[in-house]
């Protein structure tokens, strides 16, 4: 049985960083599209980013150049990391893994976590 997990969130002031961390048993993550999307209450599910087993990284616009995606193969965790944070990123933040990447997203989105909520104060 698949579990993922994911950890790292809290509050922080707009401006602020936080790392997001990941990890799944009976999944290897190297062998998935695997990243992070979003969802705010009241809001649809947004793309965050994925990483895909290539190496590639796909990151949505609105993150662009603020959050960063990595993994740590032998410990089979992903994390993003999370840089100058606006309020507008305050959102439940899950992990997932799929088959590839599309639109930043890993898809299909085989399995995810309860997610981890990220708030962000002005």
């Amino acid at each position: 049985q698949v579990q993922v997990e994911e950890s790292g969130g809290g509050l922080v002031q707009a401006g602020g960083s936080l790392r997001l961390s990941c990890t799944a048993s009976g999944l290897t993550f190297d062998d998935h599209g695997v990243g992070w999307f979003r969802q705010a209450p009241g809001k649809e599910r947004e793309a965050v980013s994925c990483l895909f087993w290539t190496g590639s990284k796909y990151y949505a616009a609105s993150v662009k150049g603020r959050f960063s995606i990595s993994i740590d193969k032998v410990k089979n965790t992903i994390y993003l990391q999370m840089n100058s944070l606006k309020p507008e990123d305050t959102a439940m933040y899950y992990c997932a893994a799929g088959d590839y990447c599309e639109d930043s997203l890993p898809t299909p989105l085989n399995y995810r976590g309860q997610g981890t909520q990220v708030t962000v104060s002005s």
